[in-house]
């Protein structure tokens, strides 16, 4: 914990298994991330929840897996969110630097502030990490060395569609370049192990799906990405608002949808002889339900089976594994050859990108 706090989640003491014990595990998981700050705001709710009586009734009866649905980091955007409002005078000056008093401003983000959060925790997260594209150009430099052709690039849970955009970013990996040198948006992880391939990377068409898709023309939409931003990390927060700025002139296509359905129907149209079709995802899986996620996994693989040399079918996830130990970056390639190819692991992963620990 920072020094500043004048709590520990050591002081804290056993807690009953219950749903309300996310909190402290989403804050054990920010500190090893490295924010101490959304650490202690999420400890400090954890200690004054029952000052928000109808927030607390629903986290105890939350109807979700805690984890899986994320609700922990929709409680630290809800309280950012009404951070950024500046309405609340104690919690303004906790995020501005003025004070360090996390119990105090907790509390009263918690009594003045209970209607919006209510609201935020009842909305599925949106992140749309840019940093992660870092993570995809690698991956899509192997496979344009592996393919020699453009890519048709189809993203699920596309959020504001930003990481559909990563030819746009000046990507600087294991110092390769790749992308547009020059652009506002630079995305250069911490990169360990050897230097990825290089080859160009050439965007034929990008389209995305999100069951509630964000519009980057609406002040509310751009609002909710910025408040899931952790709020002492502004380097994301400025390469975000740079990605929004690139995107005002040529918007990413992103469909309202359910995944499943919407990549079936992508799958299934024509796909242009000498283009490699990819399948993109990151940190969606985990939101799926388990029958949808399972069509997905099924239309991924029936796409699969048609693939060809002439036109290949890609899979690329970045995505914690099954028991949430580790981010990897996975790639699966269908051109005929193999009826039921193997995913490789080609990295693991810092969960926002900060680094990017290369095996490919």
């Amino acid at each position: 914990m920072d020094a500043r706090v004048s709590f520990s989640l050591d002081a804290l003491g056993p807690a009953p298994a219950e749903p309300r014990d996310e909190l402290l595990r989403q804050a054990t998981v920010a500190s090893e991330l490295g924010s101490e700050f959304v650490a202690s705001v999420l400890s400090a709710a954890y200690l004054q929840l029952e000052r928000a009586p109808r927030l607390a009734a629903l986290i105890d009866r939350w109807p979700h897996d805690p984890r899986a649905s994320a609700m922990a980091l929709r409680l630290n955007a809800g309280i950012h969110a009404l951070a950024r409002q500046g309405r609340i005078a104690s919690l303004n000056d906790l995020f501005a630097g003025r004070s360090d008093d996390f119990l105090v401003a907790v509390a009263d983000a918690f009594r003045w502030g209970e209607a919006t959060l209510l609201a935020w925790m009842d909305h599925p997260t949106q992140t749309n990490e840019v940093a992660r594209s870092g993570a995809f150009m690698a991956a899509l430099m192997l496979l344009a060395q592996e393919q020699g052709m453009p890519f048709e690039l189809n993203e699920i849970g596309a959020s504001a569609g930003l990481n559909l955009m990563l030819d746009r970013y000046d990507h600087r990996l294991g110092g390769c370049r790749a992308g547009t040198p020059g652009s506002p948006v630079v995305i250069a992880p911490e990169w360990r192990g050897a230097a990825p391939l290089v080859a160009p990377v050439t965007i034929a068409a990008a389209r995305g799906v999100d069951l509630r898709p964000l519009r980057l023309d609406d002040p509310l939409a751009r609002e909710r990405l910025q408040s899931y931003v952790w709020a002492d990390d502004t380097m994301r927060a400025l390469r975000l608002g740079h990605a929004i700025t690139l995107a005002e002139s040529d918007p990413p296509q992103v469909d309202r949808d359910h995944a499943a359905a919407w990549l079936e129907r992508r799958l299934a149209a024509p796909q242009p002889a000498g283009t490699c079709r990819v399948v993109l995802h990151s940190m969606v899986l985990q939101y799926l339900p388990a029958d949808e996620r399972a069509a997905v996994e099924a239309t991924i693989a029936a796409a699969g089976g048609r693939a060809g040399r002439d036109a290949p079918l890609a899979l690329i996830g970045f995505e914690w594994d099954r028991a949430r130990t580790e981010v990897r970056l996975e790639l699966t390639c269908w051109n005929g050859r193999s009826a039921m190819p193997l995913p490789r692991l080609l990295a693991r992963c810092h969960a926002y990108g900060a680094w990017i620990d290369w095996q490919g």
